[in-house]
């Protein structure tokens, strides 16, 4: 079985173990999570990435969260006068556009971790330095195309080659958009809910995309779709 999430931003790793449990996810089974496990909650998704880098059937894409702390990674650098005054005004911008979309919780767990365990968090960077962009499966007789934000600027014509990083993490698709005739295209990076409040909490499916953010920064549960038969599992 095939299994979809993302933007889980700090959801409690025991919570979301359970959620796998109710969908008896086992080690036969397979976990796109489609971008956006850390920042704005609890540790940040720490806990998180600790535990899907040792998950064989389980794979994060990268998401506009994970590429934001990329960028910010100077501030495990060790403090001198020479890297204060290296710091360019766009790292400066960098810092303060990520602590502004909830890096801070992120950031503080991270130099936590940094105390006791260096080497946890130079696995971790390296983790999310390697993660895809975007990934492609065949479920059944259908072809989906994984990704964290949709396809900004999409055309037919165009290859994937044609499109930037930003396409890809920071999409913003309309109800009315369409993308390729035969490959569903599944994301997260919007929360449903911005696609009006009958949508709140729940997965928008349309003709060529299915938006599978639920809302978790909104409080709602993560739903986790199970593409075999489109089958939902949430918590309670």
């Amino acid at each position: 079985m095939t299994y979809i999430i993302s933007d889980l931003h700090g959801y409690p790793l025991e919570k979301f173990k359970r959620l796998l449990e109710k969908a008896q996810f086992s080690d036969k089974d397979f976990l796109y999570i489609l971008g956006d496990v850390i920042d704005r909650n609890g540790d940040g998704g720490v806990e998180m990435l600790c535990w899907l880098m040792e998950q064989p059937n389980i794979q994060l894409i990268l998401g506009n969260h994970e590429a934001m702390l990329l960028t910010c990674l100077f501030v495990f650098d060790e403090i001198t006068d020479e890297s204060i005054d290296s710091m360019s005004e766009d790292k400066v911008g960098a810092l303060s556009d990520y602590m502004f979309n909830g890096g801070d919780v992120t950031l503080k767990a991270l130099h936590k971790l940094m105390k006791d365990s260096p080497e946890t968090v130079a696995d971790i960077i390296d983790y999310i330095e390697d993660l895809p962009l975007y990934d492609a499966v065949t479920v059944g007789d259908r072809d989906y195309f994984l990704v964290h934000g949709g396809i900004e600027n999409f055309s037919k014509d165009k290859k994937l080659s044609d499109y930037s990083t930003d396409d890809f993490l920071w999409a913003r698709p309309k109800l009315d958009d369409e993308y390729f005739e035969n490959i569903i295209t599944v994301f997260g990076h919007t929360p449903t809910c911005c696609y009006g409040e009958e949508y709140n909490g729940k997965i928008i499916k349309t003709k060529t995309w299915i938006d599978i953010d639920a809302g978790v920064t909104a409080g709602n549960e993560p739903i986790l779709l199970r593409l075999d038969d489109y089958k939902e599992f949430k918590l309670d």
